[in-house]
């Protein structure tokens, strides 16, 4: 009798690659980002955003700013002191029409945590967050640029 090749594995390694592939969908903000320090326009961090039950957050993978501080010495809650590569500085935010609202950021340079809307732009390579306190006219918006798959 010949032996057949094991199919359910290969089935399931197709499988495992399309719901990474479909998991950063260019109509979505799940993925991974680069973003960039406002004053010197250079990259900064590159955060992971991820989905679980129609909320959205981000976690810093990696800093590439080699002058921002390693940990959040001038946060206030409890991430003060803690690395900041790990650390989740999006929460909250949830899918509105065409963007994304209702979330705070954590801006580890000042330990501030603001509001945040984000939405996606250029056929989702890019995202536009919106950080405020208060209204959003009264704060900043920040470009991040889609990463491709892998670091």
């Amino acid at each position: 009798m010949k032996k057949r090749p094991f199919i359910p594995s290969i089935a399931l390694l197709l499988s495992l690659w399309a719901w990474k592939i479909l998991a950063q969908t260019p109509d979505s903000i799940t993925g991974i980002w680069k973003t960039f320090d406002d004053d010197t326009q250079q990259p900064a961090a590159i955060v992971q955003i991820s989905e679980k039950n129609g909320v959205y957050s981000g976690v810093i993978l990696k800093i590439l700013d080699p002058s921002a501080p390693l940990v959040c010495d001038k946060c206030t809650d409890n991430r003060k002191g803690k690395p900041i590569t790990g650390m989740e500085i999006l929460t909250g935010l949830k899918k509105a029409g065409d963007s994304y609202s209702g979330g705070l950021i954590l801006d580890p340079d000042d330990g501030e945590i603001y509001r945040a809307e984000m939405k996606l732009k250029d056929q989702g390579s890019k995202l536009d967050l919106r950080a405020y306190i208060g209204i959003p006219l009264l704060g900043r918006t920040q470009t991040w640029i889609r990463e491709k798959q892998g670091l």
